[in-house]
């Protein structure tokens, strides 16, 4: 199993550990006696309860029924399912192709009423056009995705888009400057974008915000996230999907969003930038 660096990972594997090893423990059982009820060489119980190797749902089951709490085995292994969730490798997430990846998530957005995106190189997704989200997910399916379902998948993205427009939701996007001019695709299809940002920025539940580029920057671009409510951030690496809940790590990002927004031009500042833009691929 691929371990992550985010620490949110590793605690999530850890807990784990540690409740099974009080598990043991608590039905007066050594190592060797539970690895002799499990059937297992005693060094794999070390290694479960000392977080070293992360136990299948088939190794818990194993484990609270020899202990005498088969009950518990569903719980734990709902937090094996979550410590695994934290990280996702892109090879591992997209195997089925992009549609399914874009699918995934839509559950969270559609249930998230304060929803906080920063990008440094891209539109965020739920501003993108259709061209651009095409430009986009070709530009990842040719990377490192086999199956080419990029239709569906832009068809999913675009339905996604909903959410801005459902409910008491409330939507704050901060992208760098570099945004209104980085593209993949052609000027068309940039200025075509930047004029749908004009029109999504009048909404009154959305505020896009963008950071201008200059010196003597309190602090400098940071890897793209979005935060759902308090409770979630998520962000795209270049190997894989990391997915941060540990309160203490949210906060984190949602105090660098905040640093962000205070770096952002709002309104008819954050208008000139995005129409210079436009006159300048003109």
């Amino acid at each position: 199993m691929a371990v992550s660096s985010s620490s949110s990972a590793q605690e999530a594997r850890q807990n784990l550990a540690d409740r099974l090893r009080e598990i043991c423990r608590d039905a007066g059982l050594e190592g060797k006696q539970l690895a002799a009820k499990c059937g297992w060489h005693p060094s794999k119980v070390s290694r479960i309860a000392t977080a070293k190797t992360a136990p299948s749902a088939d190794d818990i089951a194993a484990w609270c029924r020899a202990c005498g709490v088969e009950d518990q085995a569903q719980d734990l292994i709902a937090s094996l399912k979550a410590a695994n969730g934290t990280w996702v490798q892109w090879g591992r997430m997209e195997r089925t192709g992009l549609r399914r990846a874009q699918e995934g998530v839509l559950p969270i957005f559609q249930r998230t009423r304060w929803f906080r995106w920063y990008s440094p190189a891209f539109v965020p997704g739920l501003l993108q056009t259709c061209g651009y989200t095409e430009d986009v997910l070709r530009a990842v399916q040719r990377r490192r995705v086999l199956i080419d379902d990029v239709a569906d998948a832009v068809a999913v993205r675009m339905d996604r888009q909903r959410v801005l427009y459902e409910g008491q939701k409330h939507f704050a996007f901060l992208m760098e400057q570099p945004v209104l001019t980085n593209s993949l695709g052609t000027a068309d299809t940039q200025i075509e974008q930047l004029e749908h940002l004009l029109t999504v920025e009048a909404l009154p539940n959305v505020s896009i915000g963008v950071v201008p580029s200059r010196l003597s920057r309190p602090r400098m671009p940071v890897e793209g996230f979005y935060i759902f409510d308090q409770a979630q951030a998520n962000v795209e690496l270049v190997s894989g999907y990391l997915t941060v809940t540990q309160p203490s790590e949210v906060a984190m990002y949602g105090k660098a969003f905040s640093t962000m927004a205070e770096m952002a031009v709002y309104g008819e500042k954050a208008r000139r930038l995005i129409t210079s833009a436009m006159d300048a691929l003109a």
